[in-house]
Formats: structure tokens, C-alpha cells, sequence
């Protein structure tokens, strides 16, 4: 559905929020003086952003960049009305007391007051949303996994060079010092060489069969949520919003948990291998030549286990010959014990310390410096989940060209690295 068709939904949206108060129209920007903060820089100096997905996780996202002083909250978008009335009240809030909002993101990057977005929907909508974001001149966060396919990393990925945009990708796990420093003990050799890593991702359930049909609720522009995947009639739990299962269960809108924890990490290991311009090269699913658990390999040997068992009791277990690293979100421990300890010295290899991922991004949109997740970072690791989710799909190993960025020996994984897009809804050209 085109947004110059839809003048009589725009008319609902608009007299749903404003007869509960909240305001649908041209942004403005307000004074630091009017929002009671007399210490934020001078609105003309602000950076303008406006929210594309503002359900569950961008929760964070509202409050937290339009908290930071150099930020304006100017504009939402959301295909549920309900959400959207919940962002506009969030950011009122936080000062902004006057929110665009609009069910449609090319409404919103239309608008000359938005600097930057924050994209936060489903992972189907990631890559359109962030190119077109791009080609409008607009900066971009967007969430973990960077896309759905490889295919349309690599579109994000000319996007971001074509257009010299500042994208950081919410692997915000790279922001925490326990992951930066065993990134750090793993790539400066103090555990030796490594040989396995294990990460434990979880499981979600399988979607429930013969859901009920239900017309779809008012407010909600489901066909415009299906985006580009295949059209199904509406069930609820194919739309829920859920951390613990919802639409992540379904391969049509993410890749499951590879999608969800393993976006978090397999971008670790790829960052302390000292790999984020490279991959695996074999991916091997659960059940494959009996194999208990799903893994892939490096060309170097190096094996990265899925729930594999010792973990320590924790996300990520780094094995080396001299010694193990353990490492989660506020925990980290080794092996030797006292090798968390250790000094760094000058000559030592640091990877890119950033503790505040969000800020991170203000930050770099301001210097025009990279991020410390640019899209060609969130392509590669992107890639590792949804190459494992082509081999667990197929229930055979796939052979990978990192460097080609292409399937080997194998034409139906092949076509498995791009997905078939609903008419009207085409990948933006670059």
C-alpha cells in the first residue's frame, strides 16, 4: 500500500492521536529554555532524529537518544497507531512536545528536520528502510541483524559507501567493556591459539499450527508490515511483539535465534578473531553426519559451536591453547584466573573502545567517523546467521567463499541468499 493511496487511513491516524492529545504534524524544534534544560545545546545545533519501528526494543531507543543533549526528537513512525501513540507520549516526556508521526517511513525521511533515524522493526523491513534512509541523506542506526539476506547486506553496504553515510548497527554488545576486553585478550594472543568458541544462543519454539484467522485490528496496517514478505491472512501470533517468540520465530521476518543471539555473538567472535572483513567458510547444522550441535568453521580450523556444553556460564566461551576466556553481558573470567587482570601495554593490539553505543553513534555522525559497527561490520556478521539459518533450513552443510561472498557447489542455497519480494515492495536501488 503506497502512502498516496492512503489518505483516508492518514485521516484516521490523525484523529486518533490528536483526540488523545498528541500531536500529528510538521515537526518544530524546540528551545533548550522551553524544555526546562537550560544546560542542552541550542536547538539550531541539534541533531534531528526520527524513530522507523517503535515497538519492544525501541523502547530504549526513544528514551535514551532523546535524553542526549545534543538530540531532537522530531518525528516517529509506526504501523500500529497504538505504538505510536506510546512513542509520541515517551518523547513528550523526554521534551519533545512536538512529534511528527506517521505510519509511513518515506513521510518521515521526507521530512527536512530528521538527521539521522533509528530504524528498530521487524528484520525484513531493515534493509529498504536503511537505504532509502540513506539516498535521502539521513544517517542511520539501525538494529542487529543488519538485514535479512546476504544479498541485501551487500546492497546496505554500497548504500553506506555510495551515499558516505554514518550507519552503526545495534550490536551494542561491542559498547561493553567485558566484551571489548576479551576481544582484547583473544586478539593479542594471551589464551594462544585458538581452536573452538562456544556460544550459547537458546532456543525459540517452532509457530504454532492452525492459528486462528482474525481480521486484522484497527490501527494496524498489517499488509504494510508483511512488507515485501509473502502475504498470509492474520494470526496473532505471527505479529506479536515478543522477545521470547512472536514474528522471530518465523524465517519469513528474521532468522531466528541465529538472528536474534546469534547476531550478538557470532559479532563478538568475528571482533576478538580479528575477522570483520571475513567469514567462515563451512556451516554444518545440528544433525548433519550426526553432528549434536550446529557450528561452522573458519579456513583455519577454527570451529564456533551453537549451545555447546561446557559453556562456563557464559554467552561466549573462547578456547585457546594456553588458557580460556569466559565472557557475558556484566561478567567476565579466564583461565588462568588472574589473566582478566592484565596490562596492556603501548605496543599492545586495543580494538575500537566505545561505551555508550548510542553515543557512539551522535559521536561519529558529528566527526563523520566510522562507528564502531558500520554496515560493512554488520554485513559480515549478518552473513553468519543467515548463511547458518540456509544450512539448518536445508539440513545440509553449505560451503562458503568469503571473500567471493558466495555459496559454493550448492545452486539451492545459492538462491537461498536472497529472498523473493512482494510486488510494490522492491529492494531500493543504490
Amino acid at each position: 500500500m503506497k502512502p498516496t493511496d492512503s489518505l483516508p487511513r492518514r485521516r484516521f491516524l490523525k484523529q486518533s492521536i490528536a483526540a488523545t492529545g498528541f500531536l500529528l504534524g510538521a515537526p518544530s524544534i524546540i528551545r533548550a529554555e522551553t524544555l526546562g534544560n537550560a544546560n542542552k545545546a541550542g536547538a539550531n545545533s541539534r541533531i534531528g532524529i526520527g524513530f522507523i519501528g517503535t515497538g519492544l526494543i525501541a523502547k530504549g531507543h526513544l528514551a535514551s537518544f532523546a535524553g542526549m543533549k545534543d538530540v531532537q526528537a522530531v518525528a516517529a513512525c509506526d504501523v500500529r497507531t497504538t505504538n505510536l501513540k506510546n512513542a509520541v507520549n515517551t518523547l513528550a516526556k523526554k521534551g519533545a512536545t512536538s512529534v511528527a508521526a506517521t505510519p509511513y517511513y518515506e513521510e518521515l525521511l521526507q521530512n527536512p528536520e530528521v538527521d539521522v533515524v533509528c530504524i528498530a522493526t521487524p528484520d525484513h523491513w531493515h534493509a529498504a528502510i536503511a537505504i532509502e534512509a540513506m539516498k535521502a541523506g539521513k544517517d542511520v542506526y539501525v538494529e542487529k541483524p543488519m538485514t535479512l539476506t546476504v544479498e541485501e547486506g551487500k546492497a546496505v553496504l554500497a548504500a553506506e559507501q555510495k551515499y558516505g553515510r554514518i550507519v552503526q548497527v545495534g550490536s551494542q554488545q561491542r559498547s561493553s567493556a567485558h566484551f571489548r576486553i576479551a576481544a582484547n585478550l583473544v586478539r593479542n594472543g594471551l589464551i594462544g591459539e585458538v581452536k573452538e568458541v562456544y556460544c550459547a544462543l537458546g532456543n525459540f519454539p517452532q509457530p504454532p499450527e492452525n492459528q486462528p484467522v482474525l481480521p486484522v485490528p484497527e490501527g494496524f496496517d498489517y499488509d504494510r508490515w508483511l512488507g515485501p514478505t509473502p502475504f498470509y491472512d492474520y494470526t496473532e501470533h505471527r505479529v506479536q511483539q515478543k522477545y521470547s517468540g512472536g514474528w522471530r520465530c518465523y524465517w519469513d521476518y528474521g532468522s531466528r535465534k541465529f538472528g536474534d543471539w546469534g547476531a550478538h555473538h557470532f559479532d563478538i567472535v568475528q571482533w576478538a578473531l580479528g575477522r570483520d572483513d571475513t567469514g567462515p567458510v563451512e556451516f554444518i547444522p545440528q544433525g548433519y553426519n550426526g553432528a549434536e550441535h550446529h557450528h561452522y568453521r573458519y579456513a583455519d580450523g577454527i570451529t564456533v559451536w551453537r549451545d555447546k556444553k561446557p559453556n562456563e556460564g557464559r554467552s561466549i566461551r573462547f578456547i585457546g591453547t594456553e588458557g580460556e576466556v569466559h565472557v557475558g553481558r556484566g561478567e567476565l573470567a579466564t583461565l588462568p584466573v588472574d589473566l582478566r587482570k592484565h596490562r596492556f601495554g603501548a605496543d599492545a593490539i586495543q580494538v575500537y573502545e566505545s561505551n555508550n553505543h548510542r553515543a557512539n553513534f551522535i559521536d561519529c555522525v558529528q566527526s563523520r567517523k566510522p562507528t564502531i559497527c558500520p554496515a560493512s561490520v554488520g554485513h559480515r556478521s549478518g552473513t553468519i546467521c543467515q548463511l547458518s539459518g540456509v544450512a539448518e533450513r536445508l539440513g545440509r552443510a553449505i560451503e562458503w567463499d568469503p571473500s567471493a561472498e558466495q555459496i559454493l557447489g550448492d545452486a539451492e542455497a545459492k538462491s537461498m541468499q536472497d529472498r523473493p519480494r512482494r510486488a510494490g515492495y522492491e529492494l531500493p536501488t543504490v
